[in-house]
């Protein structure tokens, strides 16, 4: 899905796991998220999956939002017939979606990976948990990352009753596991005040980055922006793009080579911009800072318990789910919060001394049932 680079970002351990038990993997996405797996994952083939190219108003109001919900049936029976398709092209005997709705055949065994079995929304609530409970009952099997009991990272999203599905909880998904299996996490020393890390759907993504430089700029921090915008760093060769459906190989002749350290022209002394930055180098940079500011997305919130990283969480505008994992991890005393309206960076640096970020024992993640 390419609603910001979550639901790609926490695809990073589950296709890790995969190709170290043999599996052939194809990628399928679009936009930022299928340029963020290209680069995560350059050997690998990839296939366009149009996304939903939702689009947030700069008020960030609930009912736009629902507005562009109403609009998913249409794209989910688009992306099944796509995934037929796909099926019979390259001979596909698994699929695995991340929160794609219409990504499932009675042809192969479909699982769905979410954590939104319960969404928190103002009003509908019960017609909208029998239409994903409907949803989710078209694949073989669905994934929730998390676990499944308590403390956990989802709260109601995932636990609020019991799921009728064939369901199994698989753990938190970070991108940052493996880093952190192999790395001691660096406590004291920091270099910079804060990282802040930007995504989501526009206009939001550009509200929240103005919003961001103009406060690291305010109060004299030490900081690094990560913009969110994989694409944007794309040396694009001399070969088109693959239209939707098609898979493309990453052979030496056509690959897309990705450039982690364009930094933008207008850094200076104490700010660092980047575009994007592979995983490997976000995470050294993450160890550098004593504060990750970034949305409370919930792929961002698994990787803020991976890390074990104080962090101020500020919800979208309109996003309810993200409202509500930011006031539940608040009240969890995990991490800080703040509305994008009431955004102080400086108030930030000093609550987050109250807040014990919610860790996990380190595992590997283990998919060997398959």
């Amino acid at each position: 899905m390419d609603w910001g680079l979550g639901h790609a970002t926490r695809c990073v351990p589950i296709i890790n796991e995969l190709l170290q038990l043999g599996h052939h993997i194809i990628i399928g996405a679009d936009k930022n998220p299928l340029a963020f797996l290209k680069e995560e994952f350059p050997e690998l083939p990839t296939v366009i999956i149009p996304g939903y190219e939702i689009i947030y108003n700069e008020k960030g109001s609930f009912f736009k939002l629902f507005t562009e919900s109403v609009r998913f049936n249409k794209y989910i029976k688009i992306e099944h017939r796509l995934i037929d398709k796909i099926i019979g092209d390259y001979n596909i005997d698994l699929i695995i979606s991340d929160n794609r709705y219409g990504l499932w055949s009675k042809k192969v065994k479909s699982i769905l990976i979410t954590h939104q079995l319960f969404p928190k929304i103002p009003i509908g609530g019960l017609i909208a948990y029998k239409k994903i409970e409907q949803l989710i009952a078209s694949f073989d099997e669905c994934w929730i990352p998390d676990i499944e009991g308590a403390p956990n990272l989802s709260g109601d999203l995932s636990h609020l009753k019991t799921f009728k599905p064939p369901h199994r909880f698989i753990g938190p998904l970070s991108r940052f596991s493996k880093l952190c299996l192999s790395t001691p996490l660096k406590e004291l020393g920091f270099e910079y005040d804060i990282i802040a890390i930007i995504s989501g759907p526009e206009p939001q993504r550009t509200i929240f980055e103005e919003l961001i430089m103009q406060q690291i700029k305010k109060y004299k921090l030490k900081a690094v922006v990560v913009r969110g915008l994989p694409s944007h760093s794309v040396i694009a060769s001399c070969h088109s793009e693959p239209v939707e459906g098609t898979v493309k190989q990453s052979h030496s002749d056509n690959k897309i080579a990705l450039s982690s350290q364009k930094v933008l022209p207008r850094n200076d002394g104490n700010i660092k911009i980047f575009n994007h930055l592979p995983t490997a180098e976000l995470f050294q940079h993450i160890q550098q800072s004593k504060l990750i500011v970034c949305r409370s997305g919930y792929s961002s919130i698994m990787d803020m318990a991976t890390l074990g990283k104080k962090a101020l969480l500020v919800p979208t505008l309109g996003q309810t789910e993200q409202e509500y994992l930011a006031n539940y991890h608040l009240k969890q005393g995990n991490f800080y919060s703040q509305k994008q309206s009431e955004f102080n960076l400086q108030k930030g640096l000093v609550e987050l001394e109250n807040y014990t970020p919610i860790t996990y024992p380190r595992k590997p993640l283990v998919l060997d049932f398959l």
